[in-house]
């Protein structure tokens, strides 16, 4: 299955701004982001679909996964 992947400000060290994908059926976010070489324990918001996601998240075929680092202002 395809998944469109989009990463954001230093999360793009790991590869394109936007990728699609080809996925295993069962996979998870979390796989995914282990599959792009990404660490897990970097902070960094989830989104699948544009709602929040759990790294053990199912993905579905057509999903839109992005990924960017927390953003703070001031």
């Amino acid at each position: 299955m395809k998944i469109t992947l989009k990463l954001f400000a230093t999360l793009r060290d790991f590869g394109p701004k936007y990728q699609e994908i080809d996925v295993n059926d069962d996979c998870t976010l979390e796989e995914l982001i282990k599959m792009n070489n990404i660490p897990l324990d970097m902070p960094m918001i989830r989104l699948v679909n544009g709602e929040f996601a759990e790294l053990s998240q199912r993905l579905k075929d057509g999903d839109v996964v992005a990924l960017f680092p927390p953003i703070a202002g001031g």
